[in-house]
Formats: C-alpha cells, sequence, structure tokens
C-alpha cells in the first residue's frame, strides 16, 4: 500500500477527528477498555477495529489507537511527520461518517474520508 503525501498529511487530520467523535459517542454509551479487543495472547487486531468500538473506548485508549494508526500510515508512506495543524477541519465529517457507520472499520473509515479530502 502505498500513499500519497497529501494523504499522510492528512492522516493527523483524519484520525484526530475520529478521536473526537470517540468523545461524543461515548458519552451516550458505556465505554469499553481497548483491551477487551484482545486474542487470547493480548494482540488487538487493529485492522479489524470497527468505528462503534473506537467511539466506545476510553479516551486515553483511543489516544493510543491515534498513535498507533498515525505510525502505521507514516511508516506505510515512508514519512516521518504529521500536521496537525489541519485536525479541528475534517472533525465534522469523521463525527457524521462513524455515527452513521458504526460497523465500519476504523481503516475503511479513514480510507473513505481521504478518497472524499482528496476529490475535493
Amino acid at each position: 500500500m502505498t500513499l500519497s503525501n497529501w494523504s499522510v498529511s492528512r492522516f493527523a487530520l483524519v484520525f484526530a477527528s475520529m478521536l473526537a467523535a470517540s468523545g461524543s459517542f461515548t458519552q451516550a454509551q458505556a465505554q469499553t477498555p481497548l483491551s477487551n479487543y484482545a486474542d487470547a495472547k493480548g494482540y488487538i487486531d487493529v485492522q479489524a477495529l470497527t468505528c462503534g468500538q473506537l467511539a466506545g473506548t476510553f479516551q486515553e485508549d483511543a489516544d493510543y489507537l491515534a498513535a498507533w494508526y498515525s505510525g502505521w500510515y507514516n511508516g506505510l508512506a515512508k514519512k516521518h511527520f504529521a500536521r496537525i495543524t489541519r485536525i479541528k477541519e475534517g472533525e465534522h465529517n469523521v463525527i457524521v461518517y462513524c455515527k452513521a457507520h458504526p460497523e465500519m472499520k476504523v481503516i475503511q473509515a479513514i480510507d473513505v474520508i481521504l478518497k472524499r479530502e482528496a476529490s475535493k
């Protein structure tokens, strides 16, 4: 998987927006520790996590996931930076998207938002 420079710079925006969405969701439902999604050996399949699971976890767990996904996407693109200043710009779109698609995998939601932003 290769990512354009634009996609990597937008990742921080997209995922931070998803974190904001998780804060909105958790007020309406019980929070679940991220560790509940681990397998018997303690590993979490981050490619299988859904928007609903992200939204239902604690903020510190969502922060951990943000760091992990950011490193993953930046590693794929061989980048070592993130542009945080655009975070608020996409926040609303991700909140709306995740609320409408809690069953969608987080990585799919990121892909949809990145493609939507790229087409603008």
